[in-house]
């Protein structure tokens, strides 16, 4: 198994240009060589704590009119709406009220590179995102070694 590097976005990724000032943006990388696709999949089969987490997350925020990852689309990577696929890249996310989100699964030079952007709306998108962050990063670094464990 290999292990998972904090590193930047890739320039060669179409979620880079999306990227400004205010905005959130993470990429962590593992060396793996099946295709983005698979790879894509692998990461949002999230495992059940993640899933709990999913549901538990769904249950506070309904209140507030959020999303709950049922955005209508034509194709879907999980829950995620498809927003670019191509030979070496998936992008999938959607715009909410309080942010817009976009994961990005890049396939470069043998590695997998995940990446998050998230763009805050307002001050709930903010506070939204602070307390997500820890499961977030969790749940990134726990993709890519299920990733890293597919030969």
């Amino acid at each position: 198994m290999n292990k998972v590097i904090t590193t930047k976005i890739p320039s060669q990724s179409l979620l880079k240009a999306r990227v400004k000032a205010d905005d959130f943006a993470d990429c962590y990388l593992v060396e793996s060589e099946i295709s983005v696709r698979r790879a894509a999949e692998i990461i949002i089969d999230f495992p059940l704590w993640a899933r709990g987490l999913m549901r538990l997350r769904n249950v506070l925020t309904s209140p507030f009119g959020l999303s709950a990852g049922d955005t209508p689309a034509v194709e879907k990577l999980g829950i995620f709406p498809i927003e670019a696929e191509n030979a070496n890249e998936i992008i999938a996310g959607f715009n909410d009220k309080h942010l817009n989100f976009r994961i990005s699964v890049l396939s470069l030079e043998g590695k997998i590179f995940l990446s998050t952007w998230v763009h805050p709306h307002n001050w709930g998108g903010r506070m939204y995102l602070k307390t997500i962050l820890p499961f977030h990063i969790l749940i990134s670094k726990n993709a890519l070694i299920r990733v890293s464990a597919v030969k």
